[in-house]
């Protein structure tokens, strides 16, 4: 074998060992218990459906409801008296960690997630471009934006730091 070859065959089983621990990785990296998802990687707890729907055991049922970050508070409030814990927006990170780049629109991992808008998302981060904007993930394209204001009425998906 020459040497070149050989380099080859090491880097390619090298690759594939990388692949196949980052897809593990990804494989247990989520928790599923009914309507509550533990996200490992981030020690967070994501609520499975978005605000204005319910997990009916099967999936996300209902209509969603789009808020602006003024009555973003309500919906967390309802969350905490009827879920407990401290819910919150996610930040950019956090939201962004859910896009699936791999997935057609909506981008996100429908069977840990289903009935996802493909539309923008609230995050609780502002702009870093302009304080009066904040930023959105958007579930058709997987990017995110710097561009709303807070009175704009986008979806919601609540999350909370895990339990200790």
């Amino acid at each position: 074998m020459s040497q070149n070859l050989k380099y080859l065959s090491l880097t390619v089983i090298f690759l594939c060992s990388l692949l196949a621990n980052n897809l593990f990785a990804e494989k247990n990296r989520f928790k599923v218990n009914e309507h509550i998802i533990t996200d490992t990687t981030n020690n967070i707890e994501w609520l499975r459906c978005s605000v204005g729907q319910r997990w009916n055991g099967y999936t996300c049922i209902g209509q969603i409801v789009n808020l602006s970050l003024e009555r973003v508070p309500d919906a967390t409030r309802l969350a905490n008296e009827q879920l407990g814990g401290k819910w919150r927006l996610p930040t950019k990170k956090e939201l962004q960690s859910i896009v699936c780049k791999s997935c057609p629109s909506p981008k996100i991992d429908k069977k840990i997630f289903p009935n996802t808008d493909n539309a923008p998302y609230w995050t609780g981060d502002r702009s870093s471009f302009n304080k009066k904007f904040f930023v959105s993930v958007n579930f058709h394209t997987g990017f995110s934006f710097n561009r709303f204001l807070p009175l704009k009425e986008l979806a919601i998906r609540l999350v909370r730091d895990k339990k200790k």
